[in-house]
């Protein structure tokens, strides 16, 4: 009988741990999805991507003058990559300026590595779209952050015409990360935009300490049981 309650015990902590995992993954929304899925009142839902997988979550978005376009509905939100070790997002939709307007976009995230992983590097790109001749251009800043401390861990720059739309940077690796990205598109003549924006990051494999401190806990458990379950089989 007490060999029998123990299984039962053990039975039951393995269900409600179950059960709590898939709580835990009720809101995650799969891709592709559109922003507004992952904003305002859904902002507790979230995203896996990639390899890792990296978890997209927390997402923010406004933009000055209020309400001009494209809406969070109409952003599409899909997987870029993988690529290696590389997990990401890709965000489509019309972001403009017509000519002799300015409109500033706001968009920020986080993004969580697996247990036992870290976020070392991210990489920007962009599709600007620059009519010949426009004195317009695009400008799109990122600061990095971690997101345990808030220690600013760098920043990466897209603009256009005059330069390049890709940057990447590396940093000393973090478990989670909180991006805020800033689109400054300015129409000039002939007016402006971005049409798609690329967003990569990589991961290693490096486990943490609080990692290894619950792998500890549990071995500590797991041996303790054993010990228990011997000394009532022997009785």
């Amino acid at each position: 009988m007490k060999r029998r309650s123990l299984f039962l015990s053990l039975a039951v902590a393995v269900l409600t741990w179950g059960v709590g995992a898939l709580e835990a993954r009720a809101g995650v929304i799969p891709l592709p999805t559109t922003l507004d899925q992952l904003t305002g009142a859904n902002g507790g839902n979230s995203v896996v991507t990639g390899l890792e997988p990296d978890t997209f979550a927390n997402f923010t978005y406004s933009t000055s003058p209020v309400g001009s376009p494209p809406a969070a509905a109409d952003v599409t939100v899909k997987a870029f990559g993988p690529f290696g070790n590389e997990s990401g997002i890709t965000l489509s939709g019309a972001f403009a300026a017509q000519a002799g307007t300015t409109v500033d976009y706001a968009l920020s995230f986080t993004v969580t590595a697996p247990v036992g992983s870290v976020i070392n590097d991210a990489t920007l790109s962009a599709v600007l779209n620059l009519p010949s001749g426009t004195t317009g251009n695009v400008s799109i800043g990122e600061n990095i952050f971690n997101a345990a401390t808030g220690a600013l861990l760098g920043t990466l720059t897209v603009s256009g015409p005059s330069s390049t739309p890709s940057d990447t940077i590396n940093f000393a690796g973090v478990n989670s990360i909180l991006v805020q990205k800033d689109i400054l598109i300015f129409g000039g003549s002939g007016g402006a935009g971005v049409s798609i924006i690329n967003q990569g990051f990589s991961s290693t494999g490096v486990p943490e300490p609080s990692s290894m401190a619950l792998l500890g806990i549990g071995m500590t458990g797991f041996l303790a049981f054993r010990r228990l379950f011997k000394r009532h089989a022997v009785a």
